[in-house]
């Protein structure tokens, strides 16, 4: 049995779960929304505090949404999230990508959103992942590319930013690179059918900045994320200050944007 052997990177601060809250179906799933049947089966990997689960579970009345995540703490979050949208078919469990505790077969829809990058074997767990899809379902996956962040202007410690959370990821067993690599992971793991896409996040209004550049400079010296770079020696904190004042600055440019590029792949079983 193939288990976690990757550190979630970010970790669960109120910055990184600021990021996470904000996303929604449209904006993080537009890729597999067309796929939904009102009676679909749908399995959400890597759930986090279940805004797109509960997007998700609104577009399959019928049907069942079964958000996971390996982390129990955040799931509390999950299931007010559905409560408050009054969603009386979803529900969370934790879990291993690894080693879906779930039978062959038994969901028609099985997604997952920034999870890849984060675990230790993606091949390994597009399988399972493939196992637990009922046949003519789809199997949907959306990751970003960090190598496909682009930002204007540069204000000097943005691109040691880059450079650091890069090593730091790939340091926790991650692969920061991981939208570039879904469809060759996917071949892999034994897709024939597949359709790869791309799509991205832009941030660029003063509101936009301001939230984008915030929750990052927070995340650089508060978060989980923080704790792993000081303590595996990847930088200090004198650094990490550096790096979120950069963001900071970054934020009050007038010109300034920020595009996040994510590979997709929609996989028939």
């Amino acid at each position: 049995m193939a288990h976690e052997t990757a550190v979630y990177t970010h970790g669960h601060h109120e910055s990184v779960l600021r990021s996470h809250r904000w996303r929604t179906a449209e904006n993080s799933a537009a890729y597999l929304l067309d796929e939904l049947r009102p009676h679909h089966r749908v399995l959400d990997i890597g759930c986090g505090p279940g805004t797109i689960t509960a997007d998700l579970a609104a577009r399959v009345p019928q049907g069942s949404v079964t958000g996971l995540d390996a982390a129990s703490g955040v799931l509390e979050q999950a299931r007010a999230t559905a409560q408050e949208r009054g969603l009386a078919n979803t529900v969370f469990t934790t879990g291993d990508v690894h080693a879906l505790d779930f039978a062959t077969g038994d969901f028609d829809v099985v997604h997952a959103h920034q999870t890849l990058q984060h675990v230790g074997d993606p091949v390994g767990a597009l399988r399972e992942m493939r196992r637990v899809c009922a046949p003519g379902g789809v199997v949907a996956v959306r990751d970003a590319d960090y190598g496909g962040m682009f930002w204007y202007p540069q204000p000097p410690g943005m691109d040691a930013w880059l450079e650091l959370y890069r090593r730091v990821a790939r340091a926790n067993g991650g692969t920061p690179d991981a939208g570039r690599r879904l469809h060759a992971w996917a071949r892999a793991a034994g897709f024939a059918d597949i359709t790869v896409t791309t799509s991205t996040w832009c941030f660029s209004t003063p509101d936009e900045r301001a939230w984008w550049s915030g929750l990052w400079a927070d995340r650089t010296v508060a978060s989980g994320y923080a704790a792993l770079t000081v303590e595996g020696g990847q930088a200090d904190e004198d650094e990490l200050r550096g790096i979120a004042e950069a963001w900071r600055a970054w934020g009050q440019e007038e010109d300034g944007w920020f595009t996040v590029v994510h590979g997709e792949i929609l996989c028939r079983v």
